[in-house]
């Protein structure tokens, strides 16, 4: 039987009367009251989640960029101490294993951070990658937590906890970037990165300190209508923000070409590195397509997409009724020739098909 892994916050959790659920080997919140009180609290004020799930594996040495570029298909050669990188790992043929965030912290140190159910696979490949690469591999996956902290009051509540001759320093953290602060008195690696489409922060400590950091972070931002929110509503901001999720819009069977992802590949990278076919591949016949629908009924994972002639073009990856705008959206692959910006499908909804449009870019964008 596989052990269930339980946050360094669990008992918050319980406190707070979460209701759980089980992501990948971990028992963690799915929400706590209503998740469409914990959506709009993080489009309109703030919200806090508890990421402990996700890994992080640091990467040191003189040669911790060589090796990156060599195990990751991004190309990390240019990229500053302080600032992050989307990346994928790869199969030698392409196919994904996970997408993850990379931080450049420090002169010759990495952190990686996984997805929660891919950590110990990118764990085991980084290690079966490394060779002969004067770096030293440190897996961190049950000895950090990761507390994020989203919405457009999100710096004011860290504000409320960060010493006043740090604010500046706050204010100034470009999306994409992270840096160290003190935090309700603890060292705390402070990233501007997040998963909602609103501005906020991801915090990385010790899991030791997680809980008083938790607490201290609830109580600044009572202040700040912050709520506590789960998975459920973490799900539905990054599908407004149209942001794809491993195990949905990008898998095992798909390559990062396939999820037309190819730019993210380092073309200018020299040698051998995992993923450099995908340099070199075709265009793929099906496009990662956003669509919205009418009415209140909602395609979901695995609804069939049909043109206006009736023909099967592709299938919905992920779908709901869009709590901010109040209409359907959907996520999914799509022949090429039907998935043109405005071109109209139908999905199939328990054997009715209703009427999708394809539309580009996100469904919310953020007022800057």
């Amino acid at each position: 039987m596989t052990e269930i892994l339980y946050s360094p916050l669990h008992s918050k959790h319980e406190e707070l009367g979460a209701s759980f659920t089980m992501f990948g080997d971990w028992k963690m919140p799915l929400k706590y009251g209503n998740e469409l009180d914990e959506h709009r609290a993080v489009r309109e004020a703030a919200g806090l989640f508890d990421l402990s799930h996700m890994g992080e594996i640091i990467v040191s040495g003189p040669q911790a960029t060589d090796y990156l570029n060599y195990a990751f298909i991004a190309d990390y050669s240019k990229l500053a101490v302080g600032r992050a990188k989307y990346n994928h790992m790869v199969e030698k043929d392409g196919r994904i294993i996970d997408d993850l965030i990379i931080y450049h912290v420090d002169e010759r140190i990495y952190w990686v951070v996984p997805n929660a159910s891919n950590a110990e696979t990118v764990w085991e490949n980084m290690v079966e990658r490394k060779g002969d690469f004067d770096v030293t591999l440190e897996n961190k996956n049950r000895e950090i937590s990761n507390i994020a902290c989203q919405g457009p009051n999100s710096e004011a509540v860290l504000k409320e906890i960060i010493p006043e001759d740090e604010h500046e320093k706050l204010e100034n953290l470009k999306y994409y970037a992270a840096e160290y602060h003190t935090v309700a008195g603890l060292k705390v690696l402070v990233a501007r990165t997040g998963y909602t489409g609103e501005d906020g922060f991801e915090l990385y400590t010790d899991n030791e300190h997680a809980p008083a950091l938790w607490d201290a972070l609830l109580e600044a931002g009572k202040d700040h209508g912050l709520l506590p929110c789960g998975l459920a509503a973490r799900d539905s901001l990054r599908l407004e923000a149209g942001m794809p999720l491993y195990g949905h819009e990008l898998t095992h069977d798909l390559t990062t070409v396939d999820a037309g992802m190819r730019g993210i590949a380092g073309k200018e990278k020299e040698g051998d590195f995992y993923g450099k076919v995908l340099l070199d591949l075709p265009v793929s016949p099906n496009k990662l397509t956003n669509m919205v629908g009418e009415g209140r009924r909602a395609a979901r994972e695995g609804a069939k997409l049909f043109d206006a002639d009736g023909n099967e073009v592709g299938t919905v990856t992920s779908g709901q009724l869009s709590p901010t705008l109040g209409y359907p959206i959907a996520m999914g692959y799509v022949k090429r020739e039907a998935a043109q910006e405005g071109a109209k499908l139908e999905a199939d909804i328990r054997g009715k098909r209703y009427p999708y449009t394809v539309v580009k870019g996100a469904f919310y964008k953020r007022d800057k």
